[in-house]
């Protein structure tokens, strides 16, 4: 109860904070019955662990996203909670105080939080307080109790960094080479999520092990399923609508398709939690889908609004997203195939389930 006190100075009532759990919890998709276990160990947790986050080569959006978060803060929960000691964004101290900071936490159980991607080769890219932040991160991550990758620049060397002939590496490649094998937990996204970060820190804290993860080192729970397959236009692209015309009020809400969407390949739970306390999300502004959760993005995602991907469509072949569009219409109006006709859109059919299905 102590430390929830600190809570409550803070504005957090006791129902906010299971709030939080139960909205953490649910996002992970664990039972009901966890919810107290959960707030038990997040209660414990107060005040620590030491986080130290680093930025590299970034824009600080995952910090802002972060920092955004509402109903409750977040924000507030987060830095209370574990303490964020060293946070170049946040922090009142800089200089000498900050590397103070810093040099003190290493000497503990911290967890790492790295945001930015990383120069493998030219440290002179990226100089944080008169050192490479090539060798900080490999410092951070000697005696971290775990290492958490947030955004597409930090997980993959991605984001505009990666499109930039600066050879820049995510978090896993660079201590990979380096000998280094702490488990690196990818958050990717641009930006991360902030009920994407908060729900892997609460499985950590709660089960003292990271989340079960993917090829590409996400958690499963939240990069586990095809945007495509929850998008609020599916409907759209199963009736062969596909927009065409940006100016068309007629076909404001048709599939994106067409215009770059990435959805079909992309995996993420965009579709179900959104951002900004659940306002808004890229597809449902109109927006097509980037793949930003994916690895490649940006470098090989664009351009964004043009690039035509090729789909694998029984009895077709290979097939232009402008042919594809037209033959879905067909079968859909057809009204034989749909799933057939969806799934080798989505990919499917391609290198990820390698299965055939028949009509």
């Amino acid at each position: 109860m102590k430390n929830l006190d600190k809570l409550s100075s803070r504005g957090i009532s006791r129902r906010k904070f299971l709030q939080l759990i139960a909205a953490a919890t649910a996002a992970l998709n664990l039972p009901n019955a966890v919810i107290p276990r959960a707030s038990k160990a997040v209660e414990a947790a107060l005040g620590k662990p030491p986080v130290i986050w680093l930025e590299g080569m970034d824009c600080a959006g995952c910090t802002e996203s972060l920092l955004a978060t509402l109903n409750p803060s977040a924000a507030e929960v987060v830095l209370d909670m574990l303490s964020i000691r060293y946070h170049e964004t946040i922090m009142a101290g800089s200089g000498e105080v900050a590397e103070q900071a810093y040099q003190e936490t290493l000497r503990g159980n911290y967890i790492l939080v790295v945001e930015g991607a990383i120069p493998s080769q030219e440290d002179r890219y990226c100089i944080v307080g008169g050192k490479p932040f090539r060798k900080t991160v490999l410092e951070a991550a000697q005696k971290a109790q775990a290492i958490i990758a947030v955004g597409s620049c930090a997980t993959d060397g991605a984001g505009i960094p990666g499109a930039c002939e600066v050879n820049a590496v995510g978090v896993r490649e660079l201590l990979k080479a380096n000998g280094i094998n702490t488990p690196v937990i990818n958050l990717p996204s641009c930006p991360v999520k902030p009920a994407t970060l908060l729900g892997t820190i609460i499985y950590y804290l709660t089960y003292k092990k990271i989340p079960p993860l993917d090829t590409q080192g996400r958690p499963v729970v939240f990069y586990g399923k095809l945007l495509h397959d929850n998008c609020p236009r599916r409907g759209q692209f199963e009736a062969g609508n596909f927009l065409r015309d940006w100016n068309d009020p007629q076909q404001k809400d048709y599939c994106l398709l067409l215009k770059g969407c990435k959805g079909p390949k992309t995996y993420t739970d965009c579709a179900q939690v959104w951002w900004n306390d659940n306002a808004n999300f890229c597809i449902n502004a109109g927006s097509p889908c980037s793949g930003c959760s994916e690895a490649g993005f940006y470098k090989n995602f664009s351009p964004l609004y043009a690039k035509q991907e090729n789909f694998q469509l029984p009895g077709a072949g290979p097939v232009n997203a402008d042919k594809a569009g037209k033959i879905i219409g067909a079968v859909a109006a057809a009204g034989v195939g749909i799933h057939l006709g969806a799934s080798a859109l989505s990919g499917r059919l391609g290198k990820k389930d390698e299965k055939q299905e028949e009509v």
